[in-house]
C-alpha cells in the first residue's frame, strides 16, 4: 500500500485472506493494511464482505486461507478474547450494547481488562468529554437509549480498553445526518488526539472518504480499487456508484446494468 510506506508501518497486515459461512465463500483473496496511525475505510454495497473481514481480523471467523498480522504477530485462527487482549477492538455492526445494564456498567465492561484504576477513571472521563450525553444517562439502561446513544456508546465501550486498533462497522447504520456528522467527528478526534489506528468498514462512501486516508473498494468479496481517499473521490466509477453523481449525457441506464471499469 503506497500511503507514506516509507514512513507509516502498518500495525496489521491482511494477505490473501478467505473466509466462509458453511459451502459460501464470504470473502476471496483480501488483502489490505492499515498503517500505525491511520484512518483506512473498506466501502462496498450490502454482501460485498465488509463486516465479514472485521469479523475474521478480529477473531470471530477463522480465515480458510491466507495470513493476518497484528503489530507483526501472526493472528489467524487464534480466540477472539486473545485478540482483545493484543490491543484490537471491534464495534460491531448494530451497535450491540448490553441493554440491560447501565452505560456505567457498559463502559466498566469495555475496561475489564485494565487493572489500572487511575488510567481507567482518566479515559471514563476522555470519552465523556467525547460524548457528553452518556454522562448524562450514566445510570440508565443502555437499552433505553437512542440508537445514536447506543452507538456512542459502543465506540465508548470499545475506547475503554485503549485499544492500538479500532475496527469501526457501519457506524452510521440508521442514525440521522446530523448524528453521523457527531459521530464521524469524533472519529476523527479519536484517531488524532490519542493515535488509536482505524479500520471503517461504512456504506456512507461520502463521509468515510473524506474522514480516512486510505480506501478500499469491497465487491463480491473482492478488492476491486484501492487508493488515497482524495484520489478516489475523484474517480468516475466511485462518484457515480458510491456518491451519487450522474455522468453526462447518460439516458436513463439504469446504474446496475453499467459495467464497472474502476478506472
Amino acid at each position: 500500500m503506497p500511503l507514506d510506506s516509507d514512513t507509516a508501518e502498518p500495525i496489521l497486515k491482511v494477505s490473501n485472506i478467505e473466509s466462509y459461512y458453511g459451502p459460501i465463500m464470504a470473502i476471496r483473496g483480501v488483502s489490505l493494511s492499515v498503517p500505525r496511525g491511520k484512518i483506512i475505510t473498506v466501502l462496498g454495497a450490502n454482501g460485498a464482505g465488509k463486516t465479514t473481514i472485521l469479523k475474521t481480523i478480529s477473531g470471530v471467523l477463522d480465515p480458510q486461507k491466507g495470513s493476518i498480522e497484528f503489530e507483526g504477530k501472526p493472528i489467524q485462527r487464534i480466540d477472539a478474547d486473545k485478540i482483545v487482549r493484543l490491543g484490537l477492538g471491534h464495534v460491531p455492526e448494530g451497535r450491540e450494547v448490553f441493554p440491560f445494564l447501565s452505560v456505567r456498567e457498559n463502559l466498566a465492561m469495555g475496561a475489564f481488562l485494565r487493572s489500572d484504576k487511575d488510567g481507567v477513571a482518566q479515559d471514563l472521563e476522555r470519552v465523556f468529554v467525547y460524548f457528553p450525553q452518556l454522562k448524562e444517562r450514566i445510570d440508565q439502561p443502555a437499552g433505553s437509549l437512542s440508537g445514536g446513544e447506543q452507538q456512542m456508546l459502543a465506540i465508548s465501550r470499545a475506547l475503554m480498553n485503549r485499544p492500538k486498533l479500532l475496527l469501526l462497522d457501519e457506524p452510521s447504520l440508521g442514525l440521522s445526518p446530523i448524528l453521523v456528522k457527531e459521530i464521524f467527528s469524533i472519529i476523527k478526534r479519536v484517531n488524532a488526539e490519542q493515535g488509536t489506528s482505524i479500520l471503517l468498514v461504512e456504506q456512507n462512501a461520502k463521509m468515510a472518504l473524506e474522514t480516512a486516508h486510505y480506501g478500499y473498494v469491497l465487491e463480491v468479496g473482492r478488492v476491486v480499487m484501492d487508493d488515497t481517499c482524495e484520489r478516489l473521490m475523484s474517480s468516475k466509477d466511485i462518484q457515480e456508484f458510491y456518491l451519487g453523481a450522474k455522468e453526462e449525457n447518460a439516458r436513463g441506464e439504469r446504474r446496475w446494468k453499467k459495467k464497472k471499469n474502476w478506472r
